[in-house]
């Protein structure tokens, strides 16, 4: 079974501010990272897909500077995915659609000042809907995937709508479209892939607040050896626009984008028609945000 690739719009918590009143958003469009290690320029054959993330991360987060903060972010985030992909073909690609319901567990620990204390509570994310996925073999080596993705403004808690008790919204308040592109080059045993998402955030008509547009990207270059596949991946996110709104203290007179880079070794194995795999990242470089160390295992299954 060739790789199923599936850019899956989720997101792990970025930036967590120590005032729970403010109205910032604090979710991303896309979980960093979560499609590293997938071949991020095709589809898979005819059929319909299962797709099993299980995301974990301990993190702390940063400011503008760079420099660690006392607060600390917890997260464990599970990812079931559906994928169909058609058999039709659409403007010269092979067509696909996909259906996400993710679901977070997140444990936000403030250690003095407003908000101090623990919490943690499982909570519903955005549903995400894949209306369109379409890829194109160029050259047998290379293959070029294009997808767009809507994020539904149905979390179970968020700034607007809070979870009961005290820690941080299951998602965001508002509704996100995000479009994808995704390239694989096979050279020899080798697999080199980048997938590129940009998210642009609907306005949270509850708290006036709009959070800024997000660049990211997941890559990875694989060495396959029979049934087994390693090398290294990351990430990256770059925040393009500032938010709007009504901002918290953090961001007055400075300069409140986001800025993420990650790196870390992965693992696949091929096993009967099924894909596992795993991955650990770093965060090298963290501004405006939370980083640190982030576990994800996958299994990809054909129904």
């Amino acid at each position: 079974m060739k790789t199923l690739c599936t850019s899956i719009a989720l997101s792990l918590l970025s930036t967590v501010f120590a005032n729970s009143a403010s109205a910032i958003e604090l979710w991303e469009a896309h979980l960093p990272g979560l499609d590293t290690g997938l071949s991020a320029g095709s589809l898979p054959p005819k059929g319909f897909y299962g797709v099993l993330n299980v995301y974990s991360a301990t993190n702390t987060k940063y400011d503008n500077a760079g420099n660690a903060t006392p607060i600390k972010l917890d997260a464990v985030v599970v990812v079931p995915v559906v994928l169909w992909s058609t058999g039709l073909t659409v403007l010269g690609g092979r067509y696909a659609v996909a259906f996400s319901q993710p679901f977070d567990c997140t444990k936000l620990t403030i250690p003095s000042g407003p908000g101090a204390g623990s919490n943690s509570h499982w909570g519903r994310f955005n549903s995400v809907i894949a209306p369109a996925i379409i890829s194109w073999d160029i050259d047998g080596e290379t293959s070029i995937k294009a997808g767009l993705f809507y994020l539904a403004n149905n979390a179970s808690s968020s700034p607007a709508n809070p979870p009961s008790g005290r820690g941080v919204g299951a998602g965001n308040g508002h509704a996100s479209w995000m479009p994808e592109l995704g390239v694989t080059r096979r050279v020899s045993d080798w697999q080199l892939n980048a997938d590129f998402m940009v998210s642009r955030n609907l306005l949270d008509g509850t708290t006036g607040y709009q959070s800024g547009t997000l660049l990211q990207s997941d890559f990875s270059a694989i060495y396959q050896a029979g049934r087994v596949g390693y090398g290294l991946g990351g990430f990256t996110v770059t925040q393009l626009t500032d938010h709007s709104g009504n901002l918290p203290a953090d961001c007055a007179g400075s300069d409140c984008r986001r800025r993420r880079f990650a790196l870390g070794p992965l693992v696949t194995y091929q096993l009967g028609p099924a894909m596992l795999s795993t991955q650990y990242h770093r965060d090298l470089v963290t501004r405006n945000g939370t980083g640190g160390d982030i576990f994800n295992f996958r299994v990809v299954v054909p129904f």
